[in-house]
């Protein structure tokens, strides 16, 4: 059981954003704050956008119309806005100097904009967009890696009133022809690849394999990024490179209602088609801003970076809410452990990083880096470290947060979603924060954990759902009502379930612990997979580890665990040893029942583990969508190694 806990100096509350906000109103407390936030929602998305000065064209008359019911909002009636102008315009008539955009290649090279530049390209590429035809509510699908163009195509086609389909660098031709269709793309942005662990990733060659079962694109506009050739010749597109786009005097922007789709943000499911996530200019905007202002104490000035992908919601939160305050974006395009494990220590020294996003799996990955290695490096600029996607085990927490860090910045771990366009839970720099807390309900956001019968409930786990509804919240899945409505509301009416499974305990602390249907249920008692891995992953031979559930004639669902050695660990007798920990550190009754070493364990570009596709491949069942897998052959691997004949 860990007992490590961040305390914020005093010097750090005072001079927090969140406390800024809290004192603007008389509130002299962090939990003050979150109770008046969803005590009158409306009240706090009004007090944050004046506190951060987030312009609308027009004023909006109310905040908050709920005439349709919770599940169709209208926020911020009558105001007109646009994306670019928060982000971009706002900051050009005393900080076009200003640094807006960093971006470092896997070979070391970078390249950088300020924000008079990043505007001005900005302006050029939504003219050329223009002048192929596309405008107001058509689909412009981005498949581009972590590029400076990634973030001027989004901002180009939002600005003139398209929606931006942000699409994974990794996809493969499946994964974006059904996305481009879904969408109804007119246009698609690509480069013709990115470098990975030192290898080419082709990406136009994907798209024009794409494009023949994606009838709507016309105009494909191509970024030569690695230099290599395309060839759209048999798709009956028009091709336009980057800089044709960007020859055209800069366009005039106007204000939209604020409520306009600015995203199609696409989620994977389990089975059936990716959900298209609808998100608005005002209403992402405005959360994302309030993310990286409040949880992560994002200033004018600051460096915000996310090891992500523009095909994730954290890619889009990161640009628009980096830049709709002012700071710098630094972008990496490639492995963050490429050509060493301290190649991520090595950004924050040359950039001067003030806010550092992860992952646990990257963390644990890179647990074997000497802390004195790590230690060589200056670290001091960084001022809060983020996290998000899964749950913490505690010796990875605690080895960044107190080994490379001293204790001496907060771990802002926080939850939430594509479709929630931002989080629903998140520890704030001005409190205490346990190890792998999620500290508790995020500003505005009205959170509970409930029974069955949507009752609320406190420390045992039960599903997480919100009250009331927030800026970000999808307005639906696009072109599918129903979809939308079984997905988010058909479990609770009235309340929505999100899907995952948290404890809130009664000191105020919440925890995640993972999706609805990756949760155990072993002799009628819940289980997540964190709880086992967490202990698993305390073994020095464990580099990481999956726990899942495979059904069990006589409990019902039985623990299998999967666990992947660190380099040049001793592994006789290891899976062993680890039954014996789950036992001891878990309960008798969730020692698995088998543990298998693997070379690897399927996992996403920004490094979260795929346990639905673990447990498919463990009972040989269909792993559903594996478009957002970088290494799909993990999930071949597991299930040769469970169904061989001399298995078991």
């Amino acid at each position: 059981m860990s007992t490590y806990v961040w305390n914020p100096t005093p010097e750090y509350i005072e001079n927090a954003n969140v406390t800024r906000l809290a004192r603007a109103h008389g509130i002299d407390s962090i939990g003050a704050l979150r109770r008046r936030s969803t005590a009158d929602v409306s009240w706090y998305w009004d007090a944050a956008i004046t506190d951060l000065g987030i312009p609308f064209a027009t004023p909006y008359e109310s905040v908050l119309d709920l005439s349709k019911g919770i599940e169709f909002p209208d926020w911020f009636v009558g105001g007109a806005f646009n994306a670019v102008d928060a982000c971009l315009t706002r900051w050009l008539d005393h900080a076009a100097d200003r640094t807006a955009i960093v971006h470092e290649a896997e070979d070391g090279s970078v390249r950088t904009l300020t924000y008079g530049e990043l505007a001005e390209r900005v302006g050029r590429a939504a003219a050329g967009l223009a002048a192929l035809g596309v405008g107001e509510g058509d689909t412009v699908a981005i498949y581009l890696p972590m590029i400076p163009e990634a973030v001027v195509a989004c901002y180009a086609a939002a600005g003139i009133g398209a929606i931006i389909v942000p699409l994974f660098s990794g996809f493969a031709a499946p994964a974006i022809a059904s996305r481009l269709n879904d969408a109804a793309a007119t246009a698609v942005i690509v480069a013709d690849g990115t470098i990975r662990r030192g290898k080419k990733v082709a990406m136009a060659g994907e798209l024009a394999k794409a494009l023949a079962q994606s009838p709507s694109v016309h105009s494909v506009i191509t970024v030569e990024n690695i230099g290599d050739a395309t060839d759209f010749d048999a798709a009956k597109v028009t091709v336009t490179p980057w800089g044709e786009l960007l020859a055209a005097e800069p366009y005039e922007f106007r204000p939209f209602p604020a409520m306009q789709t600015l995203m199609l943000g696409y989620t994977s499911g389990t089975t059936g088609k990716p959900k298209g996530a609808v998100h608005t200019h005002a209403g992402f905007t405005v959360k994302v801003a309030t993310e990286v202002a409040y949880s992560f104490d994002i200033d004018q000035g600051d460096t915000f970076c996310w090891i992500t992908d523009m095909g994730w919601v954290m890619g889009p939160l990161a640009a628009f809410g980096t830049h709709a305050n002012g700071a710098t974006l630094l972008l990496y395009e490639g492995s963050p452990d490429i050509p060493d494990s301290c190649r991520l220590w090595d950004l924050v020294q040359r950039h001067r990083i003030t806010m550092l996003g992860v992952s646990p799996t990257l963390v644990r990955a890179l647990k074997s880096t000497p802390l004195p290695e790590i230690a060589a490096r200056d670290l001091s600029s960084i001022h809060a470290l983020g996290s998000t996607g899964e749950p913490w085990d505690p010796d990875s927490y605690d080895w960044l947060a107190d080994g490379v860090f001293g204790g001496r910045v907060p771990v802002i771990n926080f939850s939430g979603g594509t479709e929630v366009g931002g989080s629903f839970l998140a520890p704030y720099p001005v409190e205490p924060i346990p190890s792998c807390s999620l500290g508790g309900p995020s500003l505005g956001m009205d959170v509970d954990v409930v029974d069955d019968g949507g009752r609320s409930q406190r420390g045992v786990i039960g599903e997480l759902v919100c009250r009331q509804p927030w800026p970000a919240m999808t307005r639906g899945v696009w072109r599918d009502r129903a979809r939308y409505l079984e997905s988010y509301w058909s479990t609770f009416p009235g309340i929505w379930c999100h899907g995952d499974y948290a404890r809130a305990d009664d000191d105020g602390q919440w925890y995640i612990l993972g999706r609805s249907d990756d949760v155990m249920n072993v002799a009628g008692k819940r289980l997540a997979p964190a709880e086992v891995e967490a202990v698993l992953t305390t073994h020095p031979a464990v580099a990481e580890a999956a726990a899942v559930g495979v059904p069990d004639p006589r409990k019902g669902e039985t623990v299998w665990a999967f666990w992947v050695p660190r380099r040049g660990a001793d592994v006789e007798g290891v899976s062993d040893e680890l039954r014996r920990l789950v036992a001891t550190g878990v309960g008798k009754p969730f020692a698995p029942a088998k543990v298998w070493m693997v070379e690897a364990l399927p996992k996403t570009r920004s490094a979260k583990i795929l346990r639905r596709a673990v447990r498919a491949a463990a009972i040989d069942a269909d792993p559903g969508d594996l478009s957002g897998a970088e290494n799909p052959e993990a999930v071949v691997a597991i299930r040769d190694l469970v169904h061989r004949p001399s298995a078991g």
